[in-house]
């Protein structure tokens, strides 16, 4: 006797008696096994003749190395030449190629200067960056509070209270790192 659970938790019995007179299977002769693996191999034959025929061979693949940021990327000889029939004979990466798009946007459509000015900043960031990385963030935000200024639309606080309410979403600071940045920074452009 067999006690099976149903799905809704309710339990079903179920007499099954095994029968007595059961054969074993028929044991297959070595004659219909190598007549089934002919025909599969056949078979297969066939169908990667047609596969061959239907799909064009793969092109051989190489790493390009971005000429700004460094990194390498697996890409086909006809994509880099595309790559760099685009981009003045350089080869820059599809996340540089986003960065120069945007800057070619800003700068009311100049390609050869927005490739430039993302290659000078890929520069700064690999010789800085990388290996001042709090430094280099604390420029960053120097060049984004100088250009804020710039634009007109950096505003000071006189006031450091809290209670002070500040218009057009100005800054409130009491003191500035700005000096003390600006010294390591020209420190280590002295060094090097």
């Amino acid at each position: 006797m067999i006690i099976i659970m149903a799905p809704h938790g309710e339990a079903m019995v179920n007499s099954y008696s095994k029968p007595m007179n059961t054969k074993a299977p028929r044991r297959l002769s070595t004659e219909i096994i190598q007549r089934t693996k002919s025909d599969i191999s056949f078979e297969m034959s066939k169908e990667k003749i047609e596969i061959e025929e239907v799909l064009p061979p793969i092109p051989e693949v190489e790493d390009a190395k971005c000429e700004c940021c460094g990194m390498t990327e697996e890409c086909t000889h006809d994509y880099i030449d595309r790559v760099r029939a685009k981009f003045f004979g350089k080869w820059i990466c599809g996340l540089c190629t986003e960065a120069v798009k945007e800057e070619v946007e800003k700068n009311g459509g100049k390609k050869d200067e927005a490739l430039s000015a993302h290659m000078s900043a890929c520069v700064r960031f690999n010789k800085y960056g990388r290996a001042y990385p709090v430094l280099y963030q604390a420029e960053a935000m120097r060049e984004m509070l100088k250009k804020t200024r710039m634009e007109g639309r950096g505003i000071r606080a006189k006031s450091t209270s809290p209670k002070v309410v500040m218009k057009k979403g100005g800054m409130v600071r009491s003191s500035s790192c700005i000096p003390a940045i600006t010294k390591d920074m020209n420190d280590l452009a002295l060094q090097n």
